[in-house]
């Protein structure tokens, strides 16, 4: 217990100490800041590279803050400050359409609530809770979460997850779906249309933050009976006005 206790405090000195670093630091240098015998280090180092929190350079051999401790550090902060300020914004869509609105983030090449908000009125209650995780292929919130990608990292996405056959109008043909993310990129918003679930029609639009990049999707579920023909232009609107109103208390300037 004594000697598990030991490896993480001395990890987390590690990262602290690069951290804190401006030009990243050797193994040499770790332990002799932090006087711990250099195999220890050495082991410890190891394994944070390969996990991906720290990189280390081939040339000088000194570590740094790799990507994935970065990016935690980014996205946790991002995703709260997302729900702060969605959640209002959320809660005034309910009230105006009556349809449960909800707020997603991409995660391993899955889209994963970060926030609801229901109708408390509805008799229909869709099958959406914080963390629930849905494929990006048959889901509104997936093809906006994708939508600003690169088509080779788009494909790595669906390669790693597969497009399963959700519902007879699942979309599990790869040039289909890129042309879907076209759609997206050129109207701003992202239907899917009983492909995730049968009877099930959904309307997703894009947040952005201050960097104009895709952070998060606004999106709304109802029966397709609710959101008929005649209702969907002006639910597609709310939804994108909505998401628009989150991006900018964010920091979006779309004029920038």
């Amino acid at each position: 217990m004594i000697e598990s206790k030991n490896t993480v405090e001395r990890t987390l000195s590690i990262l602290e100490t690069v951290a804190h670093s401006t030009g990243g630091l050797t193994n040499s240098d770790i332990s002799r800041r932090l006087k711990l015998p250099k195999s220890s280090a050495s082991y410890i180092l190891r394994i944070l590279e390969h996990r991906g929190y720290l990189t280390r350079e081939t040339n000088s051999g000194k570590y740094r803050l790799g990507l994935k401790l970065m990016g935690l550090t980014r996205e946790s902060a991002t995703h709260t400050d997302i729900r702060e300020v969605a959640k209002p914004i959320m809660e005034s869509f309910v009230k105006r359409t009556n349809l449960s609105t909800h707020l997603a983030v991409l995660d391993n090449g899955r889209a994963v609530y970060v926030e609801k908000v229901e109708n408390a009125n509805s008799f229909i209650k869709m099958d959406i809770w914080v963390g629930h995780r849905l494929p990006v292929h048959s889901t509104a919130i997936g093809k906006v979460l994708l939508s600003e990608m690169s088509e080779p990292e788009v494909l790595a996405i669906l390669d790693l997850r597969g497009m399963e056959k959700k519902t007879t109008k699942t979309i599990n043909n790869q040039k289909r779906y890129l042309k879907e993310l076209e759609k997206v990129r050129t109207f701003g918003f992202a239907v899917d249309d009983e492909e995730n679930a049968p009877g099930v029609r959904c309307i997703s639009s894009p947040i952005f933050d201050a960097q104009g990049k895709i952070v998060a999707a606004l999106g709304t579920s109802d029966t397709i009976i609710r959101l008929d023909e005649t209702q969907l232009p002006k639910i597609v609107e709310m939804v994108k006005k909505s998401a628009a109103q989150i991006s900018s208390l964010i920091g979006y300037d779309k004029n920038y």
